[in-house]
């Protein structure tokens, strides 16, 4: 794989290009606290912008220049992961070498990793730790994060906690996302695409209408449609992990006076996923084996279900900001609503139908949820000696979920020697079930402030703190009118409550050695609130509260800008200690793998990354990154009933933790002086092994473990010289290489199950767009 990886570096060197490189601004940025206006599509770039040193963030919530900002900060643009063939934050982890994905069923238990760490749970309790930030508004439900990325200017990846300015659900990092604003002028695009492996068309398009010389507004909408990478041979063969998206986004900003400025933003989306089926991937050591399809591994690209696992959601919301000019201060008000909703369906076993001795097992669970959001700040000039953001933040989230379970079990006296199903005239047949209904709401207040001194030109003290205070609620009552596999007692009315103040914050030193070389040195304690572990299976010993999780992190950066703003070299180290740390430990309940979400004890992280930008002309650059990171378990606690055997040794390396990740990317422009031009790129990345599954036993982690790989895109096309329309042909996972993104335990018969992403296999794409 190492070899491959030099291989895509190689490809990627001689195409040259930058995809990861975030739209920038031709003007220094402003002291307000939202970005300034971006035009409605970008221009073809000018010898005097869109320099890797001229990047433009909001990571401090205020908009200034990525070598200014003291946090590790990686910046890919939306129209980079949308070259790639990317559709949600899963993409960018190709992009990104500190960030991992945790693939899973259905969206709404897939995790995002950073540095190591992250949340896994299954849990409506239970919160992530990698928060999502869209135009200022926290999405609370980690599910509702991995929906499509809509009309995106640019996605910013801040590593390790970031309490002090974005709060509790942050204590390994936040992504914050900045989506295009309105242009001055009448103008938009219209794009579509097909891609092979499973016959995938997506179409999207925005348009800039003014109403008004104060008013703007921007309307952009979505669809896509795939069929899936995997075929199910219980139903013909048919394809499944595929999609249906679609979804209208829109954008007003109205600019009454020079110093007021008001941004309303509404989004609608559904989606219908038969994803992720979770295939066989080892032999069963029972009579499964006779009906599941042979397993090949990450080679497996069969299934044999008579339910296909699949999740609906329907999500929509609103936001308004405000934005008043007071003097030099600036007053920043955002509020939001937002409801999301998803339907999960699952074959819990994997197999065509009920057999003696092999149970069927069949979840349905629906889940409502909303979240109400008020934030307002004060922000001041940044170039004076005492420049500070200071603020208060509420918000209330609450869901709601029915999950139902039903069973088949069947039996015959004497038992038959061959696999025989529970259709079967003259057997005995049960059907067992049980419905739960559960649910929790978060409230959370919460007191910020983040300062610097600026001592001089050069010299920079930086201090902040973040007063929270949490309240979690929760309720669950189950009704089982018959026990059976995976299907406990009756239980309940249980309801629980917990409370949680806390008070974290940031110190930091900043110093310019020369003037394109910033160094910096911070200290950040990192807080996640209290959780409980409701989930369908719960029982009078699980209902303890899951304290809080806190962090105490520490890292030195250096930020380079070479030759004029077109290299951009940064460097980063790190060291960050995690308590209480939040996770997810496998247990049998009713002879069914699950999962509890536990307090597992102390971890911790360190490592070392660099990230390059490189435009040494205007059509030619370059973008890559590489990450050296060991996380691991410290400490695992014991549980309090004295069982040792599920207790994680210490030293074991996290999940979803590779020690090695990194990237290359490239993009060459060639100008012919006619009325097209040649464009080429190429995208590689590599990552060595990582653990799917945390176990206590090594014997699981060495099977869950997933092999190191590599990965190369290549694109081609033609772009008309005004950038008035554009034709692109892409070859993705050129090398064919095939991979799992999961692996976990509990398949029938002992045997292991895989989930296999799209990006496994090498396909092919084309893409046409259109600019007015």
């Amino acid at each position: 794989m190492k070899t491959m990886f030099l291989t895509s570096a190689g490809i990627a060197a001689l195409l040259l290009a930058s995809p990861a490189l975030a739209q920038k601004e031709a003007t220094p940025p402003s002291d307000a606290t939202r970005p300034d206006p971006v035009a409605g599509e970008t221009p073809p770039p000018t010898a005097d912008q869109n320099e890797p040193g001229d990047i433009v963030v909001t990571a401090q919530k205020r908009s200034e220049r990525l070598q200014d900002v003291p946090v590790a900060v990686s910046v890919i643009s939306g129209d980079a992961i949308s070259a790639k063939g990317g559709t949600n934050l899963e993409s960018a982890q190709y992009l990104v070498p500190t960030l991992n994905f945790r693939k899973s069923g259905t969206a709404i238990n897939q995790s995002l990793f950073l540095r190591g760490v992250g949340t896994s749970t299954f849990s409506i309790a239970g919160e992530p730790s990698i928060s999502t930030v869209v135009d200022g508004v926290v999405y609370s439900r980690a599910g509702e994060a991995f929906s499509d990325l809509i009309d995106v200017d640019r996605i910013e990846v801040l590593r390790g906690p970031q309490g002090t300015l974005f709060g509790k659900n942050t204590s390994a990092g936040v992504i914050n996302i900045v989506t295009k604003r309105p242009g001055d002028d009448f103008g938009g695009f219209l794009e579509g695409g097909y891609y092979t492996n499973g016959n995938e068309y997506r179409v999207r398009g925005a348009v800039d209408l003014p109403l008004s010389g104060i008013i703007k507004s921007r309307i952009t909408g979505f669809y896509g449609h795939y069929d899936g990478n995997i075929r199910n041979l219980a139903q013909g063969g048919d394809r499944v992990n595929g999609y249906e998206h679609y979804g209208v986004r829109g954008i007003v900003v109205v600019d009454p006076t020079p110093d007021v400025s008001f941004t309303l933003i509404a989004d609608y989306r559904e989606s219908h996923d038969n994803c992720c089926a979770e295939i066989i991937g080892t032999r069963p050591t029972n009579l499964a084996a006779t009906v599941l399809p042979t397993p090949l591994g990450n080679k497996s690209r069969t299934i044999s279900q008579n339910l296909v696992t699949s999740a609906n959601e329907k999500s929509w919301g609103v936001s308004g900001e405000l934005d008043w000019t007071l003097g030099n201060q600036t007053v920043t008000y955002i509020g939001s609503y937002r409801e999301y909703d998803n339907e999960e369906i699952r074959d819990g076993d994997w197999l065509p139908q009920a057999y003696i001795g092999l149970i069927q097992l069949h979840d349905f669970g629906p889940q409502v949820s909303n979240t109400l959001t008020q934030e307002i700040r004060l922000t001041s000039p940044a170039d004076q000696f005492f420049s500070y953001v200071v603020g208060a933040y509420y918000s209330r989230a609450y869901t709601e979920r029915s999950f139902s379970r039903f069973d088949i079990v069947c039996s015959a006296t004497p038992t038959p020697s061959a696999l025989t199903p529970c259709t079967t005239p003259g057997l005995t047949v049960t059907r067992p079930q049980g419905t739960a209904v559960f649910g929790s709401t978060f409230k959370n207040l919460a007191f910020f402030g983040q300062s610097t001194l600026n001592l001089s030109d050069r010299l920079r003290l930086i201090g902040g703190l973040r007063y929270t205070t949490d309240q979690l609620n929760v309720f669950l009552t189950r009704n089982t009118p018959l026990a059976g596999p995976g299907i406990q007692p009756s239980f309940g009315p249980f309801n629980g409550k917990t409370t949680s103040d806390n008070l974290s914050g940031k110190a930091g030193v900043q110093f310019d050695i020369v003037r394109q070389s910033t160094a910096y040195a911070t200290y950040s304690r990192g807080y996640k609130g209290p959780a409980f572990n409701v989930f369908y299976n719960l029982t009078a010993t699980g209902t303890n509260v899951i304290a809080p999780e806190t962090a105490d992190s520490y890292e030195v950066g250096l930020k380079n800008t070479f030759l004029d703003g077109k290299l951009v070299l940064n460097l980063a180290a790190y060291y960050a200690k995690y308590h209480n740390f939040q996770a997810n430990n496998p247990d049998i309940v009713a002879g069914v793998l699950v999962t509890r979400f536990t307090n597992a004890g102390e971890i911790s992280t360190r490592g070392a990354e660099a990230d390059l930008l490189f435009q040494p002309v205007r059509d030619l650059s370059f973008s890559g990154g590489v990450a050296y990171t060991d996380a691991h378990i410290d400490q695992f606690k014991v549980p309090t009933n004295g069982v040792t055997t599920g207790v994680v040794p210490s030293g074991t390396t996290l999940g979803y933790a590779p020690k090695w990740k990194g990237t290359l990317g490239a993009d060459y422009r060639y100008r012919t002086g006619g009325v097209v031009d040649l464009a080429l790129g190429a995208q590689g990345s590599y990552q060595s092994s990582q653990i799917s599954q945390l176990d206590a036993s090594a014997a699981i982690r060495a099977a869950t473990t997933i092999k190191a790989y590599g990965l190369v895109d290549l694109s081609a096309g033609i772009v008309q010289r005004d950038d008035l329309f554009r034709i692109t042909f892409t070859v993705k996972n050129l090398f064919d290489t095939s991979f799992a993104s999961a692996i976990t335990s509990g398949g029938p018969g002992g045997s292991y199950r895989y989930i296999i992403p799209r990006e496994a296999d090498r396909y092919y794409g084309v893409t046409g767009r259109v600019n007015f």
